[in-house]
């Protein structure tokens, strides 16, 4: 494998990305595992009484979610509820510009913004089968009746903790580990959907 150039932003995974692709399963039980690297992540907190929790709701487009698994969106950011007074943006925007803005919207209120982008990275996992690989390992009830599209928890997958977010009714997944178990967690999703590859025909 070539040596990154001096510089170079590396992924958490990106020395897994051709067995991810290589574990990917087509069909009708088909399921496809892979990183989204780099994405912008913002841990916010603040009162979501406060009229700054107002600015910032405007700031992000999008209202702060004020329920366990909730979340909520704008054209750029998605909100996922941590606490009664926490949330996780979400974003494809530039780390910097998203954080000074929050925090010229919280402005001298009690709270706090910080950019933790680099403290999780996050794995998609879609298809068919791809609740029934995540039944493998994780604790919730992941049945339609109970976990939908837009809803994001802290929970366990296999023995990593993450934050499983549902985004579509593919179904398509996003699991956001920290970084240093991301390895660990991919691995596991792998030898997990290893079920559902058809069988080699002698």
């Amino acid at each position: 494998m070539a040596e990154p150039a001096s510089g170079a932003r590396v992924s958490p995974l990106a020395h897994l990305a051709e067995r991810m692709r290589a574990a990917a399963v087509t069909g009708p039980r088909g399921v496809a595992l892979s990183e989204l690297p780099f994405l912008t992540m913002v841990d916010l907190r603040v009162d979501p009484a406060a009229e700054a929790a107002e600015r910032v709701a405007k700031a992000l487009g999008a209202p702060l979610p004020d329920h366990c698994g909730d979340t909520t969106a704008s054209a750029r950011h998605t909100l996922l509820w941590l606490g009664p007074d926490e949330w996780l943006v979400v974003s494809g925007a530039d780390g910097a510009a998203l954080t000074a803005g929050l925090r010229a919207a919280l402005g001298p209120d009690p709270g706090s913004v910080v950019d933790v982008s680099a403290h999780r990275t996050t794995l998609e996992l879609n298809g068919p089968s791809a609740r029934l690989v995540l039944e493998k390992g994780c604790p919730l009830d992941l049945h339609p009746r109970a976990f939908g599209p837009g809803r994001a928890v802290a929970t366990t997958v296999g023995p990593v903790a993450v934050l499983l977010w549902q985004t579509d009714d593919r179904p398509g997944y996003r699991l956001l580990a920290r970084s240093s178990f991301a390895g660990h967690l991919a691995r596991w999703l792998i030898d997990a959907m290893g079920e559902f590859r058809a069988p080699r025909v002698p």
